[in-house]
């Protein structure tokens, strides 16, 4: 099994949204659909690859955000013969992602909905499997993928290892990175964040032990401890970062461009430049991710 990454062209930009094409001999998967804003580039990517819309037989969606699954819908009628894979939590949005359309309208405005995701479709029921995460063996592309539970980012989380190459294909849970970069931004957008659950899937990471990590923002990373390392440490600044603030009485849309100055900062010393700083922040909503902190940080405090 060969691994490729195809750019999907977010919003005109390379290098911010991912899909993994898995090609074998005789058929061919993949791993995330993007949104269906970017479907035309993805059916590009599968013809260069040189892949028939036909031979793709399985989709695996690591969870069901729409930056990562929202074309499903429609590609169900683009690629005749595959099969969709996604946790049972998320199972439902994928026959009726009516809730994740309002969600997203929320957060983006109406305006925008288009111009980023394009038309949100449900997947029929008799082309999707639910999976646990229990490291269940899946075939793909005339070789296997094991599924593993990776919940933080959100509750439906699922990472992908392919075995014969030692590669994670990691979808968010392996945070923000931008090829040619260092800095790792943990995206933490709400409702779903939770930051000690995250922890857990890092070390699920490591006990997996893969070669490379692919996240879907952006590319494939063969400096797995490093990154990991800094992904982990980097969430739980964050999370002290808007817990102190919250506890200052500052409001959100104050901590979110504290936030942000502060992760620019950090990428500048990191050697970043100007546009490398525009093309996280396209990639990372740092007003979102504040907004999955405070949440966290109230629905923790209430419990306790």
């Amino acid at each position: 099994m060969k691994i490729e990454v195809m750019d999907l062209g977010f919003l005109g930009e390379a290098e911010i949204v991912a899909s993994f094409l898995l090609k074998g001999d005789s058929s061919a998967a993949i791993v995330e659909t993007g949104p269906t804003s970017c479907t035309e580039y993805l059916l590009a990517s599968l013809k260069s690859n040189g892949v028939a819309p036909e031979d793709v037989r399985q989709v695996f969606l690591t969870h069901v955000h729409l930056d990562h699954a929202g074309a499903s819908g429609n590609l169900a009628e683009v690629l005749p013969n595959a099969t969709f894979y996604v946790h049972e939590i998320g199972y439902p949005h994928m026959v009726d992602p009516s809730r994740l359309v309002r969600s997203a309208t929320r957060i983006f405005g109406e305006d925008r909905m288009e111009e980023l995701w394009g038309e949100v479709r449900p997947v029929p029921e008799e082309r999707l499997v639910t999976l646990k995460g229990e490291g269940e063996d899946l075939e793909a592309a005339d070789g296997v993928l094991s599924s593993h539970y990776t919940p933080g980012h959100a509750y439906h989380h699922l990472a992908f290892y392919e075995a014969g190459s030692e590669t994670l294909l990691a979808g968010d849970v392996a945070g923000i990175r931008l090829p040619g970069q260092s800095f790792v931004l943990p995206p933490t957008p709400a409702p779903e964040v939770d930051v000690e659950a995250w922890k857990g899937s890092i070390e699920t990471i490591r006990k997996i032990s893969p070669k490379c990590v692919c996240p879907t923002h952006f590319g494939s990373y063969e400096d797995v401890e490093r990154h990991l390392s800094e992904l982990e440490q980097r969430l739980q600044t964050s999370l002290l970062f808007v817990e102190e603030r919250m506890d200052a009485g500052r409001s959100q849309e104050d901590i979110a461009e504290e936030y942000g100055a502060m992760s620019d900062a950090e990428l500048l010393r990191e050697g970043a430049g100007e546009e490398e700083l525009r093309r996280y922040q396209i990639t990372g909503d740092y007003g979102a991710h504040v907004s999955g902190l405070v949440r966290y940080v109230s629905r923790q405090r209430e419990r306790t």
